[in-house]
């Protein structure tokens, strides 16, 4: 590994992604260092998936700019990429006067904003786009430009792409020390970054998109002028079979605090419910409770009243950085060279590929040299998936697939018809804990939640490994499935 970079980015997950991405269009040295042991575990894993159409943010916001900004880059994104992503449009509906009113200013909001094909629309247009909406609403806002997304395979799609244009992936290593660096390389300029494990690098630039952890990055270098606090999101995804419910993500007006408790069609097929908006002292708790499953399914009920809590397969939670002032922080900082890219919550992961168009410009005017690549490949061939055709009973495609790979004819996973084919692919990605072959392949997303496929998942990872079962886990160490050295002889 080289030990001297131009810049390093600090945080693996969709803003990292992004700005490493974009990074690698352009002859300089780039590290992504992550403190857990695969990309997108931290923020980005639990993401709703929502491309927001732009209107929710207050204008002149960086919010608002980023959003919109970042919505329009995804079509193409997606089509160089092989990450799934559709179009599928949105409707905030309003049951009363009052929330009418709030619908109305948020449309000249968001013109203001500059979001495109808006409307204002009767309860009759919204009941032919959504028919299983509650027949006491009074009013929607749809804007179609509004998207969903796989979003850890949108993070695993930048990083990928990364990589193979040069960027230095650095896995498992939590920053713990940021210095000036003595290196003749930078004229006097630069840092050295240590981290727990003893690894040293020195880079040009540093930026920080360490997500909940960015202020304490930040610290690291004298920098205490803000803070992120931690505020949780509950959700739960109900099963397959009521997938068909909603086309287009349903929601409710929104609240001071976030854009409200959803009902959220998935590019996999299921629905999903929430996210509830809840302060707390922890950046660790991602825990669910039964007060939030109980608020959540009385907003979602609200608007959709066919959605029913004995359908929930699984539930999560996720931990927004909210920073201090409620907006992106975003540009240089009175320690040279030093960028932030903090408190990148909602609508963070539509922002992403302005935030990273917007660091890298910031790059350009602090001194950086960013000479294009002529080899800059910007295409990653997408994963084949086998769900899809077989749900849609094309089943040629399918069996070229198992012609080509023989392992594309055993499933593994009965649930989401995931492969042995697409789980060794996902190992062979560099995804070697049964999250990260989730997160990468769908096995044990489904109704079973993994009581079918996990012990086929562990054989396979195993084999492709060699890890003992004992050292398999489930999201890096202290997770482990098996404590301890099993008896000899004893196997899954």
């Amino acid at each position: 590994m080289g030990e001297t970079f131009d810049v390093a980015i600090i945080g693996a997950g969709v803003v990292g992604g992004a700005i490493a991405r974009e990074l690698s269009r352009y002859k300089i040295t780039v590290a992504l260092i992550e403190k857990e042991v695969d990309v997108s575990f931290g923020t980005s894993k639990a993401n709703s998936g929502i491309i927001h159409a732009g209107f929710h943010s207050p204008p002149g916001s960086l919010k608002a700019r980023l959003a919109v900004r970042g919505n329009r880059a995804f079509d193409l994104l997606a089509e160089e990429l092989g990450f799934p992503f559709e179009r599928r449009g949105e409707l905030t509906v309003a049951f009363n006067d009052e929330e009418a009113e709030i619908l109305r200013r948020l449309y000249y909001q968001g013109k203001q904003n500059k979001v495109q094909y808006m409307e204002l629309i009767g309860k009759e247009r919204a009941f032919q786009m959504e028919p299983n909406l509650n027949p006491d609403i009074l009013q929607a806002l749809y804007a179609p430009t509004a998207g969903i997304i796989g979003p850890y395979e949108y993070c695993f799609a930048l990083v990928e792409n990364a990589v193979e244009n040069g960027v230095e992936l650095i896995l498992g290593e939590k920053v713990k020390e940021i210095n000036p660096a003595k290196s003749a390389r930078f004229y006097g300029e630069g840092f050295k970054i240590k981290t727990e494990k003893g690894l040293s690098i020195n880079s040009r630039f540093i930026i920080n998109a360490a997500g909940l952890y960015a202020d304490e990055i930040a610290s690291l270098v004298g920098l205490n002028d803000f803070r992120i606090f931690p505020r949780k999101g509950e959700e739960y995804l109900l099963d397959r079979r009521v997938g068909n419910l909603v086309h287009r993500v349903i929601f409710p007006v929104p609240t001071v605090k976030s854009k409200g408790m959803l009902v959220i069609p998935t590019v996999d097929g299921p629905v999903m419910v929430g996210p509830t908006a809840d302060d707390v002292e922890s950046k660790e708790d991602y825990g669910t409770t039964r007060e939030g499953l109980k608020r959540v399914f009385e907003h979602a009920q609200k608007m959709i009243p066919g959605i029913r809590n004995k359908d929930v397969i699984t539930s999560f939670a996720g931990l927004r950085p909210v920073a201090t002032g409620n907006d992106f922080i975003i540009g240089t900082t009175k320690v040279k060279h030093f960028i932030n890219a903090a408190g990148i919550q909602s609508p963070g992961l539509t922002a992403s590929p302005a935030i990273a168009e917007m660091i890298r410009d910031i790059l350009l005017h602090e001194g950086l040299k960013l000479e294009v690549k002529r080899d800059f490949n910007p295409i990653r061939k997408p994963i084949p998936r086998i769900r899809r055709l077989v749900e849609e009973r094309d089943f040629r495609p399918v069996r070229e697939l198992v012609r080509e790979n023989p392992l594309y004819s055993r499933i593994v996973c009965r649930c989401e018809n995931v492969t042995e084919a697409e789980v060794v692919d996902a190992i062979r990605r560099g995804h070697t804990t049964m999250d990260g072959i989730k997160f990468a392949s769908r096995a044990r997303t489904g109704r079973c939640q993994g009581g079918f496929c996990t012990a086929r998942i562990i054989k396979i990872l195993q084999r492709e490994t060699g890890l003992p079962l004992e050292k398999i886990t489930k999201k890096g160490p202290g997770s482990e499935l098996v404590r301890g050295r099993l008896p000899k002889g004893v196997t899954v």
